[in-house]
């Protein structure tokens, strides 16, 4: 996720207090009411630089890792997934290589006692394996899958 202490950031000459550029108020510090425009004119026109607005990331961040903290996704591989898709920022949408995902979830009390079929080999088993949630970031819907125990890895790069 986007650390909001890379966004263009001054402190304020009247308050001496931090304050990030998005934050101001028609160029004033929305603390003090100082007018900036000395820091303005030496840093140029700082609108240009801020692409997109880090409280919408933060948003569409928190709901993506909220449904799938809801599904059971531990939280380090749904970190690792949005970092990977936040890697596309910077690109067309048309050119977005990372929008897929692959995540497993943990299986509940009925998935642990019926039969599954693995997703991979075809294979009917009961005990062991995983319940995977499969999908693509630009459409709606997701696939719950089972792997048996006894399929290789997928190695991902």
């Amino acid at each position: 996720m986007t650390s909001r202490m890379h966004a263009p950031h001054t402190t304020c000459p009247g308050c001496h207090e931090e304050v990030f550029l998005d934050e101001l108020v028609s160029g004033k510090c929305p603390l003090c009411g100082c007018s900036l425009e000395e820091f303005e004119d030496s840093f140029g026109d700082f609108e240009g630089i801020i692409e997109r607005s880090d409280l919408s990331w933060l948003i569409f961040n928190y709901f993506v890792f909220k449904q799938f903290v809801d599904l059971g996704v531990p939280p380090q591989q749904i970190m690792g997934f949005i970092t990977a898709y936040e890697e596309n920022a910077d690109k067309p949408v048309e050119e977005w290589t990372k929008t897929d995902f692959t995540l497993e979830i943990p299986l509940d009390r009925w998935d642990r006692i019926r039969p599954k079929r693995c997703a991979k080999c075809g294979k009917w088993f009961v005990s062991g394996g995983k319940k995977v949630i499969e999908g693509d970031m630009r459409h709606p819907q997701v696939a719950v899958t089972f792997v048996c125990g006894g399929c290789p890895e997928k190695k991902t790069e």
